[in-house]
């Protein structure tokens, strides 16, 4: 191969996304040409040629949104009350030691709880609507969001907070002007971390009861062996996680874009 092959094979490979998209299209190929040499059964590990035939061939449109629309819908409440939720925590944990201490250990304990252990007496109180899938997913994902908050709260240079009480700003002018702008890489990082674990809580409170999404989707297809319809629904999971992490990334570079670490 010439240096100029080389150097436009090296400028081709830089383009974003073309890297992930050729290593992914390769475990593709890997993947069907395994299955075909070995004689894989589908039970066990189907072919992606199989998954998208048997996975979305056979399953009208009309359901799959169905199932779709059930799981992002609560995934995204949960996530959105979390951020209600975690926020002030943070901000009342890094303005009262006596708070924090009180609270903190608490925190520990509630993300240390197993949510799957948790979610069927969370079912019984609740009943058998979104409102339970609601608060599962919000209690997977507040945690990291208070934690990354307060620590980009008390990460803020000392001296500009004894600056603002030298010239005696109010408090939330602090928090607000202060505090939040060096908050917010710390924010966004928890953010991005916690819009994946929604989709997640989602379909873990499904798995426990639920009629339509896509946790009960893969639920229901695996009781009958139905692997390529099971493998279909954690391929969509996988795109609707990465769909949302990067909705939440290009929301940090439209309005918060010197939040962003250079070279990213």
């Amino acid at each position: 191969m010439t240096v100029n092959n080389q150097s436009a094979l090296r400028r081709f490979l830089d383009i974003p996304g073309v890297l992930p998209a050729g290593t992914f299209l390769l475990i593709l190929i890997l993947w069907e040409a395994s299955t075909r040499v070995f004689a894989i059964p589908s039970f066990i590990l189907p072919a992606p040629s199989r998954i998208v035939m048997e996975g979305f061939g056979d399953i009208e449109v009309k359901r799959w949104i169905e199932h779709v629309w059930a799981t992002l819908r609560v995934a995204l409440i949960g996530y959105f009350l979390s951020i209600a939720i975690a926020l002030p925590i943070a901000v009342m944990l890094t303005r009262s030691k006596m708070l924090s201490d009180a609270l903190y250990p608490i925190l520990v304990v509630v993300q240390s709880t197993p949510i799957v252990a948790v979610a069927p007496i969370i079912i019984v109180v609740l009943g058998s609507g979104d409102a339970p899938r609601i608060v599962i997913t919000c209690l997977i994902t507040f945690f990291p969001l208070v934690v990354s908050t307060a620590t980009g709260l008390m990460a803020t240079p000392p001296e500009l907070i004894e600056l603002s009480k030298s010239l005696k700003a109010p408090t939330h002018r602090e928090i607000t002007q202060i505090r939040l702008p060096y908050a917010i890489p710390y924010i966004f990082s928890a953010l991005k971390i916690s819009v994946t674990l929604a989709v997640i809580g989602a379909v873990v409170a499904e798995f426990v009861a639920a009629e339509k999404g896509i946790g009960y989707f893969i639920q229901f297809s695996t009781s009958f062996f139905k692997l390529p319809q099971a493998w279909a629904g954690l391929s969509v999971l996988v795109l609707m996680s990465l769909i949302l992490f990067q909705l939440v990334s290009l929301v940090q570079r439209v309005f918060f874009p010197w939040s962003i670490p250079k070279g990213q």
